[in-house]
Formats: structure tokens, C-alpha cells, sequence
């Protein structure tokens, strides 16, 4: 058999397979880049009609929770991409995801409110499976014996 086969059997075999850590990092970059990228870099700084928007759905301080919510994406994306405080990072989009899922969508089909429910579960599977060793989490942690 040759190497990249025998090397493919023994990693599909392997008592610790590579394979979830592979879909994590995968789902953790694709999905972290895209709500970093086309979601909070593509809002910064929040310009008044998002500001206007976060007032009508009720929120006080609408200045103040348009910029937590940019900064969520922004942030909560780019640290999913690193796999650095994978947690906290799946947290934050989560949140403002659910928030456009159930209030930003509030009473209309389910169409609108699919890219929100996919990033909140993407997000929800992060919060729960923590990032996988292909992140920096994972280097850091088991550095110090975590």
C-alpha cells in the first residue's frame, strides 16, 4: 500500500482520531471568519440605521448595544478562527444571533431567520464541544496541565 494510503488507514483507525478535530476547525474558521468578516467588520463603526434598528427592538442604550453587538461579531468571530477563548468567543456570536433569530426576525418565516440559526447552532456546537486540538485553546490548556 502506498505511504499517503497506509498513512490515511492508520489515521481513520487510530485509537484518537484526527476526524472531529478536522470538522471543528473547519466549522470554527469557516463560520468564525464569516461572522467576522460579513458581519461585524462589514458593521464597524454601527451607522445609524443599525442604531435606529436596535432602538425598535426594544433595547435601552441603543448606541451602546449596537456597538456590543458589532463588537460581538467581530470579535466573537475572530477569536473562533483562532480557537483562543473558543468558548466565550461561541458565547458572544450565539447571543446576537439568537437575538436576530427571535427578536430582528420576530413573526415572519422561517427564510429569514436561517443564516441566523445556523450560525447560533454552529455556535451553540462550539460552546458545548469547546474548539478541538487543532486550536489554540487546546495548545494553551494543555500546556498548563488543564
Amino acid at each position: 500500500m502506498p505511504g499517503p494510503l497506509r498513512a490515511l488507514g492508520r489515521l481513520l483507525v487510530s485509537p484518537k482520531p484526527f476526524a472531529p478535530d478536522v470538522g471543528l476547525l473547519l466549522m470554527r474558521v469557516l463560520v468564525g471568519a464569516g461572522m467576522a468578516w460579513l458581519h461585524g467588520f462589514e458593521k464597524l463603526p454601527p451607522d445609524q440605521s443599525f442604531i435606529d434598528l436596535i432602538e425598535r427592538l426594544g433595547f435601552p442604550a441603543p448606541e451602546f448595544f449596537a456597538w456590543a453587538a458589532v463588537l460581538a461579531e467581530l470579535i466573537g468571530g475572530i477569536l473562533l478562527v483562532l480557537g483562543l477563548l473558543t468558548r466565550p468567543g461561541a458565547f458572544m456570536v450565539l447571543g446576537t444571533m439568537l437575538v436576530a433569530a427571535f427578536l430582528r426576525y420576530k413573526g415572519m418565516d422561517l427564510e429569514p431567520r436561517e443564516k441566523s440559526l445556523l450560525y447560533a447552532s454552529v455556535s451553540a456546537c462550539l460552546l458545548f464541544t469547546g474548539p478541538g486540538r487543532f486550536s489554540l485553546d487546546w495548545l494553551w490548556f494543555r500546556k498548563r496541565g488543564a
